[in-house]
Order: structure tokens, then C-alpha cells, then sequence
């Protein structure tokens, strides 16, 4: 499928839950309700006419006014691939786990939450896998203030 045909296939299975869609964009996406996540992405892994069985990249993004997360997803089978962004306020942001629809996501998801907060609701373990267990904060953030010190160590 053509990236036009997937943006217009999503809104009118989803409808209001696609937020915006740039399917001309170098790399296709849609916008989507955070709270949509898990069932948008079983959709484009399980039709046919997607099968969308190979998760490329899931990451954090920080924005000014919010956090993202950005999924890109790819049909080894048709050989197409399209992206899905989903916005949440900088506050406490947080997404169901796609872990089961890939389970490549467990370590992406882990290195989103550990660089930026971001909690991955019903992830099967969720904790940090760059940072030291006791790190502060979540060095990706805009926001983040680095220490001086970690364990009476210069940092």
C-alpha cells in the first residue's frame, strides 16, 4: 500500500482517533490518540493488507510543549513502512506497551522510559537500561538537570 492509502485506511477505521497524517512526508505518518495506541498497532500488524510485522524504531521525543513517542513500523511482507506519533503532555507521560505485538519493544520501551519518563503501562518490566538503578531524572529531557556527582564520583 501506497503511504496515502494507509493514512486513509487508519482515519476511516479510527476516525477521530487520528489526530493528523502526513502521508507525503519523507517519512509517512499519522498522529494518534495516545489512549489508541495498542489497538491501532494490533490493526497494522494483524490486516493483511498491512501486516505490519516488524517494529524498526520506537523512541521518545522532547518537544517544548510535550513528549512523543515515534513508532516506525514496516511490512516485510509488502514491503512498506509507515510511522505513528504519539503526543503526550511533558507531565507524567505515559502509553499502553506494544510489547506484545513486538517483542522487540520491551527494550526500546525501556530506553524511552529510561532517557524520558515515559511509562509503558503493562510492560513487562519496566526499569531502567542505560541508567544506574538510583539515576535522577531522565538525561534526555530538556528539562534535566545534570549531577555534579553520582556516588561521590565526578560525573
Amino acid at each position: 500500500m501506497t503511504p496515502q492509502e494507509i493514512a486513509a485506511l487508519l482515519t476511516e477505521k479510527f476516525g477521530s482517533w487520528i489526530l493528523e497524517s502526513k502521508p507525503d512526508a519523507m517519512n509517512p505518518w499519522s498522529a494518534i490518540e495516545p489512549g489508541a495506541i495498542l489497538e491501532i498497532a494490533q490493526f497494522l500488524r494483524t490486516e493483511e493488507s498491512l501486516s505490519m510485522d516488524h517494529l524498526e524504531l520506537l523512541g521518545g521525543v522532547d518537544y517544548k510543549d510535550r513528549i512523543e513517542v515515534v513508532y516506525v513500523l514496516y511490512s516485510m511482507k509488502h514491503r512498506h513502512r509507515y510511522t505513528l506519533k504519539c503526543r503526550m503532555p511533558r507531565e507524567a507521560p505515559a502509553l499502553q506497551t506494544v510489547e506484545s505485538l513486538w517483542s522487540v519493544a520491551n527494550w526500546h520501551e525501556r530506553e524511552a522510559y529510561d532517557m524520558f519518563g515515559i511509562v509503558f503501562e503493562g510492560h513487562s518490566d519496566l526499569r531502567r537500561i542505560l541508567c544506574p538503578d538510583d539515576w535522577e531524572g531522565y538525561p534526555l529531557r530538556k528539562d534535566y538537570k545534570s549531577p555534579k556527582t553520582y556516588r561521590d564520583m565526578p560525573v
